[in-house]
């Protein structure tokens, strides 16, 4: 199916790995140019870099830099038709999991919060007037099922994205008539870099269950997230609900949440 997406111009944040990275791929795949944001890139990225993919280094945490990679798209490529605000999770100098609420600090919070919900907010204020010059846009916030289904011990975290999911909803109504959506996609449990890396999460919860890490992936979590379809969510299965909400086949979807959890939520 052609997503009619050739030259449409997108800027996707938290783009060096994991799921943002399969954004990237999917919607140059499909014919899109793509400012591709992070930290730093790394190798995977890099082979995608060329006429139609810009990498623009960029600290989130810091509130002029959502301004700036938005700039820097219009300098590039004319305009912006399409953000997915991607970046999120872990902050420099925040561990998770915690055990407790009571082990996240005030900063805790604070940074959190202002690398999960105000580095949107930042980028879509950047990019609502160069998408109103086309003529309308997509916008698409990566989320989490934790905005409905709160963990305890990332309570930080959980408030930060179910304040993102309220936000995108809010903005839908506000700038639908004007020719912009604003949807949100809310992944569960993703084999990520975070899960999978040496020294991740994976290898935590091994440790901590006398297990290793390709059985802490395979079965423990799937099972102890009583995950329906028995397996983590790939990446590439978010990045295909991101590129369907990029697309004008998506025109009468706006303010929307699709969750993509292998069926963790468990809720009507």
């Amino acid at each position: 199916m052609d997503l009619h997406l050739s030259d449409r111009v997108a800027v996707v944040t938290g783009a060096s790995k994991g799921i943002g990275l399969a954004i990237t791929r999917t919607l140059v795949a499909e014919g899109a140019r793509v400012v591709a944001t992070s930290r730093k890139s790394t190798p995977d990225l890099n082979v995608l870099l060329g006429p139609a993919v810009l990498h623009v280094a960029a600290d989130l945490m810091d509130p002029d830099a959502p301004a700036m990679v938005l700039s820097r798209a219009e300098e590039a490529f004319g305009g912006v038709d399409i953000l997915v605000n991607n970046a999120g999770g872990q902050p420099p100098g925040v561990t998770f999991p915690r055990g407790s609420f009571l082990d996240a600090t005030d900063d805790d919070w604070r940074a959190t919060v202002e690398f999960n919900l105000f580095s949107a907010v930042r980028a879509v204020r950047a990019a609502i007037p160069l998408m109103l010059k086309r003529g309308g846009g997509s916008i698409i916030n990566v989320s989490s099922m934790m905005a409905w289904q709160p963990s305890p011990t990332n309570l930080d975290y959980c408030a930060a994205k179910a304040a993102m999911t309220s936000a995108a909803k809010g903005l839908s109504e506000e700038f639908a008539p004007r020719g912009i959506r604003v949807n949100t996609v809310s992944p569960g449990p993703v084999r990520t870099p975070w899960w999978t890396d040496a020294g991740g999460v994976a290898d935590m919860f091994a440790a901590q269950a006398g297990a290793d890490r390709d059985t802490v992936l395979d079965t423990i979590v799937p099972e102890s997230m009583r995950l329906s379809t028995g397996r983590m969510v790939d990446p590439q299965e978010v990045a295909d609900a991101v590129a369907l909400l990029a697309s004008p086949r998506s025109a009468s979807t706006t303010g929307a949440d699709f969750i993509v959890d292998a069926g963790c939520l468990k809720s009507v």
